[in-house]
């Protein structure tokens, strides 16, 4: 960056669990002025903006027109109301996985920022196993993937579907690059009143077929995506950042084959803070992000055919 370049004023609404972390992160970022944290909850805000030292406001419309971009890490429900709001006053948003609730609110959305930057915070597309499994995968026929944790105790004014498969419904179709032809799921709720556990199997034009199970109420934490194609597979452990694959070798003379592992290297990031870097340089530059809000949307569009389903 320019040093005569002024700073860029961003803001962020929300400052729970995931919120707090984009504050941080703005402040450690250069050129990229943290002007002020937002929460309804007194207590919440003050302890954030004490601890950054910004000021810490309650109610996100004093901010409207005052700031180059803004971070949208309330929950699911209040996205397309908060996001919209600051598009329509001329700020660039970046805003939280799942884009929004519906599909006919993120159409809104996406159709109300114009020529503003709106980036989704999918953040697993900046996992740097995610990025380098997406420079090998070349014609997936069978993609399998779990994603589980124990209940975390928030998240719930959604199901499971967008709180956590909405990750992975990202990546797919990311890797797929094909038409949705077909859509099953089976679901459950279990502590909350939202759905807790799912599969769905989703199908493609080009053939693939996509298993993906996501659970809220699982004892242990397992994210790991497999991704199947003629003669190789994949496998990545979102959480350590490691890929490996196997590829079909012959072992002798026999014509009889074996798999053979082959450690695929990694830069390992903080997905988060590569998410945010990208989204000021959008703004500056007026880039498209990596996860625009027609990418989020189609995201939802898909979690909406399995929700229909469950």
């Amino acid at each position: 960056m320019d040093s005569t370049e002024p700073k860029l004023k961003v803001a962020v609404v929300g400052v729970g669990h995931l919120g707090q972390h984009h504050a941080r992160i703005y402040t450690e970022l250069p050129g990229v002025e943290l002007v002020a944290v937002v929460d309804v909850a007194e207590g919440r805000r003050r302890e954030v903006g004490g601890r950054l030292r910004v000021p810490a406001v309650a109610d996100y419309r004093t901010l409207l027109g005052k700031v180059d971009a803004v971070s949208v890490a309330v929950p699911t429900r209040l996205h397309h109301e908060i996001a919209r709001d600051f598009l329509l006053a001329g700020s660039d948003v970046l805003v939280e996985k799942p884009i929004t609730r519906t599909l006919r609110e993120a159409d809104d959305l996406v159709a109300a920022a114009g020529d503003r930057i709106l980036q989704v915070g999918h953040s697993e597309r900046y996992n740097g196993g995610v990025q380098a499994l997406a420079t090998h995968v070349q014609e997936p026929g069978f993609i399998e993937v779990h994603r589980m944790g124990p209940f975390p105790g928030r998240g719930t004014d959604v199901d499971v579907v967008l709180d956590l498969m909405i990750h992975d419904i990202d990546i797919i179709l990311t890797l797929v690059k094909s038409p949705v032809t077909a859509v099953s799921a089976v679901g459950v709720p279990v502590v909350s009143d939202q759905v807790d556990i799912a599969n769905a199997r989703v199908e493609f034009a080009s053939g693939c077929v996509a298993n993906l199970t996501a659970s809220r109420v699982s004892g242990e934490r397992l994210r790991k995506i497999r991704v199947f194609q003629r003669d190789t597979y994949f496998v990545l452990d979102y959480a350590s950042q490691e890929l490996h694959l196997f590829r079909t070798t012959s072992a002798d003379g026999s014509g009889k084959s074996r798999l053979t592992r082959v450690d695929i290297p990694v830069a390992r990031v903080e997905p988060l803070r590569q998410e945010l870097s990208e989204f000021v340089h959008s703004v500056r530059t007026r880039r498209p992000p990596l996860v625009s809000g027609e990418a989020g949307r189609e995201a939802v569009a898909v979690a909406a055919q399995i929700i229909e389903r469950l």
